[in-house]
């Protein structure tokens, strides 16, 4: 197989080592055996002292003890690993394994094991009678103190990061990193001259050659390559959107010559489901995931779900303080416009984060009490724009509420905004009376809502 040379190649070979459990402890492998025969060549020198020699029966039982205590160790480490697919894939979000394989204390405790393995088990061959490699049995002793505790950091790591709300305190943490970075290069990438979006036929239209999902794009390159040719690209798809094979993804407009299909399509990685490297609503897509599992009848746990939205309205309250057109132009150093990217706007992220919520929590006092206090919230906290489509919600879960809570007593109780769900503060109302909705929705929202 060749060398990767395309950028989509690259990106899909990145994204393959970040979630590879094999290649870090493979590396701690030959580290390992690479360190014993370091320390054999050292052995030569007066040291350690003489209290730390050891005869050839000690080093040969502490170095094979150490072997089997390292091999049970990994198969320690991979029953966890068995246990935590379980409970993700059962009760959390599959989606969330994507975030899990990259965890690098996993790797670091897996690589220090099989290193320590290797740098024991390379050592045995070395031993005997007259000879014994007393600074590699010290080594390897110190190596398996450190094993102890990589182990006992992992464990404690995993006992209390594998809790529903620690996973969403962690993605959402990931999700606002990228909002916020990808948000900073757009303004950091305007176009200083001509900023007008290409509406006219494009000369071009650059097709996929196979499908998948859209991870990311190469956004410099396909920069430099419009500017190269003098031209507009107009990406049509969206990170996260699953594309066929055949699918026209990027259109030409303009341009004093023709770019190489082959070399541009190669600047949009697809692969087989969607990464959080360029999608933040990828982070908000697990922890919806999380919250209606949490939801549905077979787990009925609405705490967790209303732990869940906190960190959904963090998220949202960092999405919603930025201008968010739905198109966004990129422009070369020269200030042109050179490249279109189609992107979310206020209100897909308003519904993502909610819409499946208040319907899977629609006979749940808590969801619908904390819905109705995030959504005041940040009515109260974002600008004028983006409160039409929070009304706008405000407007569907009230409706949710009368349809849920027929018994006009319940329905006050459920339609309280409450931020811990059941036991806060209710915040006061003000305006309609209980029955009626907070604020009437934008006509375009009443016909989305229709049947």
């Amino acid at each position: 197989m060749g060398v990767p040379t395309s950028w989509a190649a690259r990106f899909k070979l990145r994204q393959y080592v970040k979630a590879s459990l094999w290649i870090v402890p493979m590396l701690g492998l030959v580290l390992g055996a690479l360190l014993a025969e370091l320390a054999l060549a050292a052995d030569a020198a007066d040291w350690p002292p003489s209290g730390w020699h050891y005869s050839a029966t000690t080093a040969s039982d502490v170095l094979t003890a150490i072997v089997g205590a390292m091999v049970a160790l990994l198969g320690f480490v991979v029953t966890i690993g068995v246990l935590v697919v379980q409970q993700a894939t059962g009760t959390l979000s599959p989606r969330y394994m994507r975030l899990w394989y990259r965890d690098r204390l996993q790797k670091a405790v897996l690589a220090t094991f099989t290193g320590t393995f290797a740098f024991a088990f390379s050592l045995l061959r070395s031993i005997e009678s007259g000879s014994v490699p007393d600074l590699g049995v010290t080594l390897a002793g110190v190596a398996v103190a450190v094993s102890l505790v990589l182990l006992l950091i992992y464990l404690n790591r995993f006992t209390h990061s594998l809790r529903p709300v620690a996973i969403a305190e962690l993605v959402t943490r990931m999700g606002e990193d990228v909002f916020t970075t990808g948000a900073s290069a757009v303004r950091g990438a305007a176009p200083s001259r001509d900023g007008t979006v290409p509406t006219g036929t494009p000369v071009l239209r650059l097709s996929t050659g196979h499908g998948g999902a859209v991870q990311a794009f190469d956004v410099a390159g396909l920069v430099a390559e419009a500017a190269r040719h003098d031209c507009v690209f107009v990406v049509t798809r969206l990170i996260g959107d699953f594309v066929p094979a055949g699918t026209v993804l990027v259109e030409v407009h303009g341009g004093t010559s023709t770019p190489d299909p082959d070399r541009v399509t190669a600047l949009v990685a697809l692969g087989p489901e969607r990464t959080i490297e360029q999608d933040p609503a990828f982070a908000v897509r697990v922890l919806v995931d999380i919250a209606i599992r949490a939801l549905s009848p077979a787990v009925n746990d609405p705490t967790t779900a209303v732990q869940v939205i906190n960190y959904i309205e963090s998220f949202l309250h960092t999405v919603g303080r930025e201008r968010l057109p739905g198109r966004y132009v990129l422009a070369d150093r020269e200030g042109h416009a050179r490249l279109v990217l189609p992107g979310r706007d206020w209100e897909s992220y308003l519904q993502l984060a909610v819409c499946e919520i208040r319907d899977y929590g629609a006979s749940s006092v808590q969801i619908c009490r904390r819905l109705r206090a995030m959504l005041e919230d940040l009515l109260d906290a974002l600008p004028p724009p983006q409160q039409a489509a929070v009304r706008a919600e405000l407007h569907l879960l009230q409706e949710s509420i009368e349809r849920g809570f027929p018994d006009a007593t319940r329905r006050a109780i459920a339609q309280d905004a409450d931020r811990q769900g059941i036991g806060g503060h209710p915040r006061p109302r003000t305006g309609d009376s209980p029955s009626s909705p907070p604020h009437p929705p934008p006509a375009s929202v009443r016909r989305r809502a229709r049947p």
